[in-house]
């Protein structure tokens, strides 16, 4: 049997035992997707914490990364980290992603963080849509996509942090794409191939998650947000992704939840133990390994954005994006 075949019965079978049956009651009542905004980034990058920032009023439903097919009997058919070219219109993938964006999905898994009763607007938060973005833009032109950016070291030391035993298959989720493979990853197959240490895979598996995208968009079709800027420079962050949103906020609301730990931060994180949200990361990443990562990023010119350095390089992430 194909290794495709397996992973969706084990899929199946993980839905039925361990999801439960019943989403929390709540009225979300209007199913217009203009209603709702795509929160995206990266396992580990930042990017519950961020959803707590726009959700800081509670005004939104929160739908909790529904691009699991593991947990979401409506996306049974995606792969974990599914690419999709923009002018696909497979009905399949239209209908699952507008039940997505319109409201209509209810379940326990993607349920879990929400708290309003009544509900007339969607922040929809997923770590395994980067892929997606440039496809959704095309086939949901009018709903806001923000994308979360943090330091591809910062976020393998967590992953690495969080669960050992979970070292991705980089054939498995993006190689085994030929439409992904012939547009984006040809260039770079070859290397990702090679790839053999954990620390390795999660930084490539990080440039495969971000260059697409990248390369996909326009200046102003996207928000680029950046992981770094909320914790050294939080108001001037804050102003631009509220500014693309075209919404005000309560300044004390947010700055308070900018202090708080996301419900899936752990004990270890920077934000609870009181260390930095900015370097805490390099106490457990060797020189040799952020010298590789830095290796890794060159093939893909990301190295443009993020190296040695901790901050970013904002301008070199649009310089990315209006190169072609």
């Amino acid at each position: 049997m194909h290794n495709r075949s397996i992973s969706r019965i084990r899929r199946r079978i993980n839905r039925k035992i361990f999801s439960p049956l019943i989403s929390p009651f709540y009225i979300d009542y209007n199913p217009d997707y203009r209603q709702s905004i795509f929160l995206a980034g990266s396992e580990r990058s930042g990017t519950t914490w961020i959803s707590d920032i726009i959700n800081h009023k509670r005004e939104y439903r929160y739908i909790f990364e529904p691009f699991w097919p593991a947990k979401v009997d409506i996306c049974e058919k995606f792969r974990f980290q599914q690419y999709l070219r923009p002018e696909n219109q497979d009905r399949y993938f239209i209908e699952a992603v507008e039940a997505i964006l319109s409201g209509r999905i209810r379940n326990r898994w993607t349920d879990r963080y929400h708290r309003r009763f009544i509900a007339s607007k969607r922040l929809i938060k997923d770590v395994r849509a980067n892929l997606l973005l440039k496809w959704m833009h095309g086939n949901f032109p009018e709903m806001p996509i923000i994308l979360i950016l943090r330091h591809p070291c910062a976020v393998a030391r967590s992953q690495l942090k969080k669960a050992t035993y979970w070292i991705p298959d980089l054939k498995e989720e993006f190689l085994s794409q030929e439409e992904l493979v012939q547009d984006f990853l040809n260039p770079f197959a070859e290397e990702i191939g090679k790839a053999q240490t954990a620390f390795e895979i999660h930084i490539f598996r990080w440039c495969i998650q971000y260059y697409v995208p990248l390369k996909q968009f326009k200046r102003g079709e996207i928000h680029l947000a950046f992981y770094e800027n909320f914790c050294e420079e939080p108001e001037s962050e804050i102003d631009r992704l509220f500014s693309f949103l075209g919404k005000s906020y309560d300044e004390g609301a947010v700055f308070k939840k900018l202090r708080e730990p996301s419900p899936v931060s752990r004990e270890v994180s920077a934000i609870i133990s009181g260390g930095s949200l900015l370097d805490s990361w390099r106490e457990q990443i060797t020189d040799e390994q952020i010298q590789r990562a830095v290796e890794i990023l060159r093939l893909f010119e990301l190295e443009r954005i993020y190296s040695q350095d901790s901050l970013p390089d904002v301008e070199a992430v649009y310089d990315i994006i209006e190169a072609d």
